[in-house]
């Protein structure tokens, strides 16, 4: 696409018809970032799961919801966020009348990457969040262990600040319940962390 966009609001048209990986042919729509254009702190998860496909919104799903509820805790103002994804579009693998989500390849993040730098190049915020893998290395350019980096920041050659955590959905995959209640603590502890660093 051009790169002539003067607003995140063309950006967004412009992304409506991206062809910069397959991605697009079977997904129902691009899934764009969410937020004001002044956001302190941007959220940057992995990809559109099911439900944000069909609803063309990010984390309207299930982790959404956990990380509604999670950030609520941590006093974290949803609507002054801007939360938006590593790649644009749902990669999923059909089972039967499921789409199972499908983990986003180092190609599918390099082409969408394009996108995600636009966003933070207009907002320009304190802060941006990597939640899980993907995003942390969309977001650096490079695979780095999340788990074992959980908390820390990374700060980027143009000076923006990186916090990594993991994703939401990885507390919805943990079976055992009082695992995932600790696991949701821990997300707590980080989005209260997030919090505390914009002050």
């Amino acid at each position: 696409p051009p790169d002539d966009a003067q607003s995140l609001g063309d950006l967004r048209r412009q992304a409506e018809g991206c062809r910069r990986c397959p991605l697009w042919q079977d997904a129902t729509q691009t899934v764009f970032g969410e937020g004001p254009e002044n956001a302190r702190i941007v959220f940057v998860g992995e990809q559109p799961g099911d439900q944000e496909d069909i609803a063309g919104k990010p984390f309207v799903g299930p982790a959404g919801k956990v990380f509604d509820e999670v950030i609520e805790e941590a006093g974290i103002e949803r609507q002054k966020l801007y939360v938006t994804n590593a790649v644009k579009h749902f990669k999923f693998e059909p089972r039967g009348k499921r789409r199972i989500h499908q983990k986003p390849n180092a190609g599918e993040v390099k082409a969408c990457r394009w996108w995600l730098d636009h966003e933070l190049g207009f907002i320009e915020p304190d802060l941006a969040v990597a939640m899980g893998a993907t995003a942390a290395q969309s977001l650096l350019g490079k695979a780095v262990p999340v788990t074992k980096m959980r908390g820390t920041i990374v700060t980027r050659d143009d000076g923006l600040r990186v916090f990594l955590t993991i994703h939401p959905s990885y507390i919805l995959r943990i079976r055992e319940a009082a695992e995932a209640q600790a696991e949701r603590k821990r997300f707590l502890a980080d989005m209260r962390h997030v919090k505390e660093l914009t002050g």
